[in-house]
């Protein structure tokens, strides 16, 4: 068991137990592998954190029974992977801090970060609640929620249909440059750019339109379609070059666009803030809207701390 976070790259999963986190565990431990990398579980123990005006903040020690507890869940979950993939690198670190803050601890830029979409205990949305939204909204790496029990199994093996959100800010490229390299990390994995707009029409534009005006479906069309090859444009290189791509544009909701586009895909792939996003806002609307409606793993990718 590592005491210490091992080297970046790594994909990082958090487990509890839960048959949501054995999705996430088997979805991390595909993902590791294809990638060449080793697979970090972690578990955490989340202590309560008490303040002492001598010692400062401090958390409180567990039982044994409670580190025993959590370390039959880690080995179980380690032993689960080796199962299914013996050249995989597994490592396993028990933390002492809520699920979140384990995990933010332990990983950094350069890494993936996986976690279950559902928990233990009478909140059943407990880690997509804390674990994905803090993950999401804190970490300097990816994090994928992966759905549980309600979403249909996760791909873990074959080639990739992979839908992402474009709406030309700077974390949608992020978004759509992660997108095109997954795909391009498997033969065969194709990527499909969704961008939607939403425009009320307060007047009809027939007279209009007669007298030469281009009607704002087709004005906003042709600006969607530029946005979309522009974004492309700015991201695609060398090792994408030879990714399938195909765009969806579309007048819906966001939120809606992308939920209907995972119904075909193997994966849904979002920036952390959008265009429309408030500014401050750590998580935007519509990356919190896929990641609770997705029936497949949802990806965020952060803005990175230092351009904040």
């Amino acid at each position: 068991m590592a005491d210490d976070p091992i080297p970046s790259p790594k994909v990082a999963v958090g487990v509890d137990g839960s048959a949501s986190a054995r999705g996430a565990l088997e979805w991390a431990a595909a993902e590791a592998e294809l990638r060449q990398l080793p697979l970090y579980v972690v578990h955490a123990l989340s202590m309560p954190l008490v303040m002492s005006v001598y010692a400062g903040p401090t958390r409180f020690p567990p039982t044994e029974e409670m580190t025993a507890q959590g370390r039959r869940i880690l080995e179980e979950a380690a032993e689960h992977v080796r199962s299914l993939r013996p050249d995989l690198r597994v490592e396993t670190a028990l933390g002492l801090e809520e699920p979140p803050l384990a995990l933010l601890r332990r990983t950094g830029h350069g890494d993936l970060v996986v976690v279950g979409s559902r928990g233990m205990g009478p909140v059943r949305s407990v880690l997509a609640g804390a674990a994905g939204m803090r993950l999401a909204a804190k970490a300097l790496c990816p994090v994928v929620v992966v759905p549980g029990t309600e979403g249909r199994a996760p791909r873990l093996s074959g080639p990739l249909r992979i839908a992402v959100g474009v709406d030309g800010s700077v974390d949608s490229r992020r978004a759509l440059d992660f997108a095109l390299h997954r795909a391009a990390l498997q033969e065969g994995s194709s990527v499909v750019v969704v961008h939607s707009w939403e425009v009320p029409l307060p007047f009809a534009t027939a007279s209009l339109t007669e007298s030469g005006w281009t009607p704002p479906d087709d004005l906003l069309e042709r600006q969607s379609e530029e946005l979309v090859s522009g974004v492309l444009a700015e991201v695609m290189d060398d090792a994408t070059a030879d990714v399938d791509i195909s765009a969806v544009r579309t007048q819906r909701n966001p939120v809606d666009a992308l939920v209907e586009a995972a119904a075909e895909a193997d994966l849904v792939v979002v920036g952390s803030r959008g265009r429309g996003g408030v500014r401050g806002a750590l998580l935007g609307s519509v990356s919190q809207g896929v990641m609770h409606s997705s029936p497949v793993p949802v990806v965020v990718v952060p803005r990175h701390a230092e351009e904040d």
